[in-house]
């Protein structure tokens, strides 16, 4: 395929997808042409792109989202297509159509077909009228609190309130009982406006124990379509996706055909253009409509790999007025793929966003059997102020297992520094047993709570004596005048005991001619390697380890196998990070007052709900930390905030009556 006639595309998104477009882009020789806001100046997708733009502040709303500016820049530029990447402005109907009215080639679907599968509730119309079998549920327009909260009661607890025309995750909430539906209903409407500019919702009964399987469909303008497979995307925490993989294991090649030919119907049925996916909730061997995402999806990897497709060329061409160059039977699925959304968050924290700059970045040699998409480098700022996910590591071999062992090695040797990310947490669900023998249901994550956080210890102790032989090279190479002071009875070439000033770990050494003996909880390791260029290659009792080790001012964070573990250093200085753990009401992460919600002088009861905070496009909500009376909030509704910032002060009643 090649195109007619576009010539130059403007990319209306950011990171790592619209680093993906412009790779495929400037494959097929167009011109490409990136926006940016002031949180994003020197990001990879900039520096990637042949012209660059700017066009607001960090918020999304004031940049990414305001259709009106991306549209002048693509007039200014010359741009004569748009590829709006997903999120975004990716499934707004108003800027495929602002396209359209200025002659430039949106690539995605017309805007009637993202207006018909946009709301979901207008989805839901065409689906039934598809026989297409559907979830019970409020569909509907009307938004009253009190008459969605009747109709939740019809429905049947547990409901899922879903903003209308969202997405991952966004604007979504499980109600298990009545008396939590308006709260929940707020916080939906408010993550709705915030991530899509529309608080709409519909409600759903909660389907237990499904599973979550898309299949990908496309189409031109010439009334072709086709599925290209399907993909499970089981693997959720917070309803959004983890680990997807394609094709979905398990199926039936009836069901799979079944399910094909229904995506490809509801694809015609809205005369659709492009690349699509239709989920389901798949129960057993009956499956739900859910919606149908009329955009690139963040997993389309595996289906590229699996299929050997590029999409987005694809995408372009079919934009740029070509036919599909193969038909249904053309399509067949070669092997198993899989992908890993690496987002920089914390596991063990209730997997809250993180930012920062990255200190250390280490990934897979990329081969045909290795993919990464990413729009960060070392250096690189993650900004609190867009969707947490940094990367995406997609593998593929012959058959699901060997695809799923590549993939735990792939993350193996993703090492990342500066801030907390999932790498681990992903390596301890590939190598789940349960998942090795099939797709789990959605409810996985959240049934194996803490099991899948837990830390393998012989890897532990490794990277405890890799980080204190890292500290100890670093003496050596600097003597004594080092970055963390002097060690007295240290010397060159004798021996003497030398204590490693770890923050709670109790490390000391004795320095011999190979190397180092290393003692940790009264256990001796014998210690000798080299380090080059934050590469360790360290052998620990005549056993080889490789480990990727970053040194801060005060810190070492040691990158070994899956696990990222970081040791603080004790000087003059040293304050611990966890001294702001106990601070009622602090900030748990960079981010923006969204709401105060209740009256400053009021009485309230330790646990109760007093301040909203919105970061990376997620809510948090902030409950007193005991009994007594909200005397001020630190900061107004609308204002940004740091991590650990103070923003409301409880009175202590019960500190009072002593």
């Amino acid at each position: 395929m090649s195109t007619q006639s576009l010539q130059k595309i403007l990319i209306a998104n950011r990171g790592e997808i619209a680093c993906r477009v412009m790779r495929t882009a400037k494959q097929m020789g167009l011109t490409t042409v990136a926006v940016y806001s002031d949180a994003d100046k020197n990001s990879q997708h900039v520096k990637l792109a042949d012209e660059a733009y700017h066009i607001g502040a960090a918020p999304s709303k004031d940049s990414y989202l305001v259709a009106d500016k991306i549209i002048q820049v693509a007039l200014d530029a010359g741009a004569d297509c748009i590829h709006p990447g997903y999120g975004f402005l990716s499934e707004n109907s108003e800027f495929a159509k602002a396209c359209e009215a200025n002659n430039i080639a949106f690539i995605g679907p017309p805007a009637s077909s993202i207006e018909a599968m946009g709301s979901k509730t207008r989805a839901k119309e065409i689906m039934a009228a598809a026989n297409v079998p559907l979830v019970p549920g409020y569909y509907g327009d009307k938004q009253d609190p009190a008459f969605l909260q009747a109709e939740a009661e019809k429905i049947g607890y547990p409901v899922l309130i879903k903003a209308a025309f969202g997405g991952g995750g966004k604007g979504m909430r499980v109600v298990e009982h009545a008396k939590d539906f308006i709260s929940a209903l707020q916080g939906a409407q408010r993550e709705a406006i915030a991530g899509f500019g529309n608080d709409l919702v519909l409600l759903e009964r909660y389907v237990n124990k499904p599973r979550h399987v898309e299949v990908q469909v496309f189409a031109d303008n010439h009334g072709n379509c086709v599925y290209l497979g399907d993909r499970d995307c089981s693997l959720q925490r917070r309803h959004q996706k983890v680990i997807e993989e394609a094709p979905a294991p398990g199926l039936s090649d009836e069901l799979r055909k079944e399910m094909g030919e229904a995506a490809v119907r509801c694809a015609l049925a809205i005369n659709y253009r492009g690349a699509g996916t239709v989920e389901f909730l798949l129960c057993g061997d009956e499956f739900f409509f859910m919606e149908m995402n009329t955009r690139l999806q963040v997993e389309h990897p595996v289906t590229e790999m699996v299929t050997g497709v590029d999409l987005v060329n694809w995408q372009i061409n079919v934009a740029a007025g070509n036919s599909l160059p193969m038909q249904q039977s053309d399509i067949q699925l070669q092997g198993h793929s899989f992908e890993a959304r690496i987002y920089a968050e914390d596991p063990s924290n209730d997997f809250i966003p993180c930012s920062g700059t990255i200190n250390g970045l280490y990934i897979p040699v990329q081969s045909e059997y290795v993919r990464i998409d990413t729009g960060i480098m070392q250096g690189d700022e993650i900004s609190p102020f867009y969707d947490p996910m940094i990367a995406k590591l997609i593998v593929h071999d012959d058959s699901r297992e060997q695809a799923l062992a590549r993939l735990s090695t792939a993350l193996e040797q993703f090492h990342l520094a500066g801030f907390s990310c999932n790498v681990s947490f992903l390596h301890t669900l590939a190598n789940h047993a349960t998942f090795k023998q099939g797709a789990p249901d959605t409810h996985f994550i959240e049934e194996q709570g803490d099991a899948l956080l837990k830390v393998n210890q012989q890897h532990a102790v490794s990277s405890r004596i890799i980080a204190a032989f890292s500290y100890l090279t670093g003496l050596n190479r600097q003597g004594t005048q080092n970055a963390w002071g002097s060690l007295a009875g240290f010397k060159l070439n004798a021996e003497a005991t030398i204590k490693v000033p770890f923050v709670d770990n109790a490390i000391t050494a004795t320095a011999h001619q190979a190397g180092y003996t290393v003692r940790i909880d009264e256990v001796d390791y014998t210690t000798s390697g080299s380090i080059d260029n934050n590469l360790c290659s360290v052998f620990i009792n005549g056993n080889k380890h490789i480990a990727h080790v970053v040194t801060a001012d005060n810190s070492i964070t040691v990158m070994y196998k899956a696990l990222q573990t970081t040791f603080d250093i004790f000087d003059k200085h040293y304050i611990s990070d966890h001294e702001s753990d106990a601070l009622p009401l602090a900030a748990p992460l960079n981010g923006t007052v969204v709401k105060h919600l209740i009256d400053v002088g009021s009485t309230i009861t330790k646990g109760d709900a007093v301040v909203i905070i919105e970061a990376m496009k997620m809510e948090y909500t902030l409950t007193a930390p005991h009994d007594g009376v909200l005397q001020s909030y630190c900061f107004a509704e609308g204002a940004l905030v740091s991590h650990g910032a103070l923003l409301a002060i409880v009175s202590d009643e019960s500190a009072a009556d002593e």
